[in-house]
């Protein structure tokens, strides 16, 4: 309180501090073993009034595991990737979605004077809020995302039309989980399959399974190498990674931030727990954590976004 907290709402990043360990398979040398417990004596042994959560999909479900073992729990939405279920935004999207929109607009610069194909690839994990976000904001000519597998063919034509029409050069914005047709099929078949398997082979199951995601993490790569196959242009790749994660956040993130913020210092005075502070409209809304566990929210293929980018020529891969 007080000086502590003097001057943080300009500084970016995650200043708290982080942690992907799961409180109940928290890793101990080789193996994990359920904390859970310790977590709860922690918490008592200083007379905690609450704990509050700021992050993604995963904190909620971390979160929601100790609101089940006797801990007053809320959380907040915060990532860039914008998919927690229940909240309009999250904060941290918004910022991240301006620096990759700069991003992209420096990129032109260079694919129109060497007359390439610049493939920008954006974080986002299974959801395409900022690679559509900074697409459509940074003028990039396709925008590819996990919701709607793509035909490197129908990317290919795109920029050949382009080509045609005295464009010698084009901005491919990917989402890091988008995957082509065929991929998506082989992963889904590979998913099926280990749901599906029992006993021995469920073990081969899973391990078929890794090895196909472990190849398709150079699918960005792949994808910049057959469009330029299939183009004839010279392609290249540039990965945004953790550029998106830094910076001064913008006003609309801080705005969002202190809005939720305040609605959960106003629960946790009413003792409302177990809940996830959600921005709803202009006001903010207690989400039980229950109800958003296991969710993600990914981009409505009919969303405002995507048809807007079709209105203006986009192309999206899929058709």
């Amino acid at each position: 309180s007080g000086p502590a907290l003097s001057g943080i709402l300009t500084v970016g990043g995650t200043i708290l501090g982080t942690s992907r360990d799961k409180p109940n398979k928290m890793p101990v040398g080789d193996q994990t073993m359920d904390m859970t417990s310790v977590m709860l004596e922690t918490y008592q042994k200083h007379h905690l009034d609450a704990l509050v959560c700021l992050g993604g999909g995963g904190t909620q479900k971390n979160a929601y595991h100790l609101s089940q073992h006797g801990m007053n729990v809320i959380t907040l939405p915060k990532t860039i990737d914008n998919d927690v279920w229940g909240t309009d935004s999250t904060f941290g999207f918004d910022t991240a979605l301006g620096i990759a929109t700069e991003a992209i607009d420096r990129l032109h610069s260079t694919a129109h004077s060497h007359h390439r194909i610049i493939v920008v690839e954006l974080m986002g994990h299974n959801a395409g809020w900022l690679a559509l976000g900074a697409g459509l904001a940074g003028g990039a000519d396709v925008i590819l995302l996990p919701e709607l597998p793509y035909d490197p063919e129908v990317v290919a034509e795109a920029i050949r039309s382009r080509q045609r029409r005295g464009s010698g050069f084009s901005i491919v914005a990917v989402s890091e989980g988008a995957l082509s047709k065929d991929d998506a099929a082989t992963l889904a078949k590979a998913k099926a399959a280990k749901k599906e398997a029992e006993g021995d082979k469920k073990s081969k199951a899973k391990a078929r399974l890794a090895k196909l995601e472990l190849s398709l993490q150079d699918k960005t790569l792949t994808l910049s190498r057959t469009l330029e196959s299939l183009t004839g242009l010279e392609s290249r790749v540039t990965i945004l990674g953790h550029l998106q994660r830094g910076g001064t956040p913008s006003a609309a993130d801080r705005l969002l931030a202190t809005r939720l913020g305040t609605a959960c210092a106003a629960y946790i005075d009413q003792g409302v727990f177990g809940v996830m502070v959600a921005a709803r409209g202009d006001g903010a809304e207690a989400i039980p954590l229950e109800e958003i566990v296991g969710k993600r929210r990914t981009v409505p293929v009919d969303h405002p976004w995507i048809k807007t980018a079709r209105d203006i020529g986009v192309c999206l891969g899929d058709k």
